[in-house]
């Protein structure tokens, strides 16, 4: 679960976008997390045309400095700056929008006839609702109900 919600992930959010805009790089999430001991502040960005290593190091080097100044973390830290990798989270309504005709994996909150999770191709998303064909079904999800969503690649011959 992503942490983009909570008050510090808000802060930093606030703090790095402008600085992501003018870089022509989407902020697409953050987590803040305990791995092995030590605490990760992990920044997935995405640019149109995808992504490179130049790009992220030039991230982390613009918003490094930003965020050590204004002091939000009250314990040290790794900073790591990724892209957010073929079965990226979709989690805003422009992910979906983009994801339009691509194969996704939703978990919903709430379940929908009695399911909670759907595997199939996004057709369209239109007003709130995901239109998700699933085998031979189209089923209409309420976006507002997503828990997790993902890109679905199958890497087959």
């Amino acid at each position: 679960m992503s942490e983009m919600t909570s008050p510090v992930m808000k802060e930093v959010s606030a703090l790095i976008e402008p600085v992501l805009d003018e870089m022509e790089i989407e902020l697409v999430d953050i987590e803040y997390l305990s791995e092995q001991g030590r605490w990760i502040l992990r920044i997935y960005v995405d640019k149109s045309g995808g992504i490179t290593l130049g790009d992220c190091t030039r991230v982390s080097r613009e918003i490094g400095d930003l965020i050590e100044v204004k002091d939000i973390f009250h314990q040290e830290y790794v900073l790591e700056v990724s892209s957010p990798g073929l079965n990226r989270r979709l989690k805003k309504e422009k992910d979906f929008e983009r994801a339009v005709g691509k194969n996704i994996k939703i978990r919903m909150v709430i379940p929908f006839e009695g399911q909670r999770n759907f595997r199939g191709s996004l057709q369209s998303f239109q007003d709130g609702i995901l239109y998700l064909s699933v085998r031979d079904d189209l089923i209409l999800l309420p976006y507002g109900d997503v828990e997790k969503a993902n890109l679905v690649y199958n890497f087959e011959n």
